[in-house]
């Protein structure tokens, strides 16, 4: 037996061991979002400190600075690096992750506390946090902790970066890695995230792709004041009605982007990527099935997927302004704010995206001859992400996969964004690889999230297995 079936051995016995310890996590309320909660933010990024410090790894606490969350000022939860091994004759791993949850409350339609891990007769470990992101974290942890009770050497070295504010837009991490990219982050080879899923609900994948997100606030406005509709309707160019016009122009009914432009920027699909699409586990009835309501816009899966990876969308999210309390208001706002975004794909830019879109809201705001004001902002603009499957870090994972599932990885890419993929590649100039515990049902984000108790423990061996074959890869191959 080798020292990787022993991990693995191990792993098999220690599983009770193991979600008790998830559970000790997700008792931690670590709520970046609520105010009342960053002191549970703080404990748990202080947990996870003292527990790698007691396995033996260099600690340091980097404090981002402070927020104005809601009208009150709060110091930023820790981010917390690590370094555990620093053999210069083994290769080194940086692994991200998050300590901080979503907000979770029983009157959500949890049917548990949200808090409180609950197996589940079908093998679900339901509790807040417990595939997104602290499973995996975890997981992390776990894995060096069994090969030190083994007394079975790491084969790599391992850096790690985990922060408690990735649920509320990660402020300060960018600048804690770029300062520190040349610093702590000195001598990685590969970079390792977890924290995101499978495609299905059986079969392992690896994710080599991110759309980026430009986000835009549409404001148009009038009047000095609300209106009385019963004295004013007719008789004044109304900011709301100007506002679902110019909305209703960005894309249509099926999806398709209406702003000239967009389409153009977009990388064509080659025939090698096709098949990438070919025997994924993926399926609409499955879709469907999560969706609880068949309003699937595609006929065929893989064009479904291609929406979702490798097509830019745009999705209307919501108007501020306007009345929208139960009960009946006859008022005509003075001033409304729409927001939209645009999921981005290879080779799209930032910038050429803003101006195009800029230039079509322009056109049809002259269009109305209203004679209100518009203005369009961007407020935000992730950049998309994608590496090559073949790369060594990702042959690596496939092996490593294939030894703990017995299958093939599928390899994927994802339709939302992590941005901080790309500061880590762009400033430590290496490669990132995400490699999934989760599997697609498990609902991070919303009521009775989960993990499956088969994917914690294979995702623990997962991990180890990993480590493993990063050692013996050529990554300059």
């Amino acid at each position: 037996m080798d020292s990787v079936d022993k991990y693995f051995e191990a792993v098999e016995q220690n599983q009770q061991q193991f979600i008790e310890a998830l559970r000790e996590v997700v008792a931690i309320p670590s709520v970046s979002g609520d105010a009342a909660r960053r002191g549970d933010v703080v404990r748990m990024g202080e947990w996870l400190q003292a527990r790698w410090e007691a396995l033996g790894a260099t600690c340091k606490r980097v404090d981002p600075g402070k927020q104005n969350l809601h009208g009150v000022e709060l110091d930023l939860p820790p981010v917390i690096l690590g370094q555990y091994g620093d053999d210069p004759s083994k290769k080194t791993v940086t692994l991200y992750g998050h300590y901080d949850v979503q907000p979770a409350l029983v009157e959500d339609g949890w049917e548990t506390d949200p808090f409180t891990l609950v197996e589940r007769a079908d093998g679900r470990l339901v509790g807040r946090g417990a595939t997104d992101d602290k499973g995996p974290v975890l997981g992390w942890l776990l894995c060096a902790e069994t090969h030190k009770q083994l007394g079975i050497e790491l084969p790599v070295n391992l850096k790690f970066c985990f922060e408690g504010m990735e649920e509320s837009g990660s402020e300060g991490l960018d600048e804690i890695i770029i300062a520190e990219a040349d610093k702590w982050f000195k001598g990685t080879d590969v970079v390792c995230i977890s924290d995101n899923y499978w495609l299905g609900k059986s079969k392992p994948c690896l994710t080599h792709g991110l759309r980026g997100v430009s986000y835009f606030h549409l404001v148009v406005e009038g009047p000095g004041a609300d209106l009385h509709s019963g004295v004013f309707g007719g008789t004044v160019h109304e900011p709301m009605v100007d506002l679902v016009q110019l909305l209703a122009s960005l894309v249509d009914s099926k999806g398709r982007i209406q702003v000239a432009g967009i389409y153009d920027q977009v990388a064509p699909v080659e025939a090698a990527e096709e098949r990438t699409y070919d025997a994924l586990d993926f399926n609409h009835a499955a879709l469907v099935g999560d969706l609880k309501s068949d309003v699937v816009i595609h006929a065929d899966e893989r064009d479904t997927l291609k929406h979702r990876w490798r097509f830019p969308t745009l999705s209307i999210h919501g108007v501020e302004g306007a009345f929208h309390a139960s009960g009946d208001k006859t008022v005509i706002p003075a001033r409304v704010r729409g927001k939209f975004s645009i999921r981005t794909v290879p080779n799209m830019e930032p910038a050429a995206v803003a101006a195009a879109v800029t230039k079509h809201l322009e056109k049809e705001f002259s269009k109305l001859g209203s004679k209100n004001r518009m203005e369009m902002v961007e407020t935000h603009a992730g950049r998309w992400w994608y590496s090559s499957p073949d790369h060594p870090n990702f042959v690596a994972a496939a092996r490593a996969t294939e030894r703990v599932y017995g299958v093939k990885p599928d390899l994927t890419r994802e339709g939302g964004s992590i941005p901080v993929t790309l500061t880590f590649e762009e400033n430590l100039k290496r490669n990132v690889l995400l490699l999934p515990m989760g599997a697609a049902d498990d609902g991070a984000h919303s009521t009775n999230e989960k993990i499956d108790r088969r994917n914690y423990i294979q995702g623990i061996k997962l991990f180890g297995a990993y480590l493993h074959e990063i050692a013996a890869t050529d990554l300059a191959a």
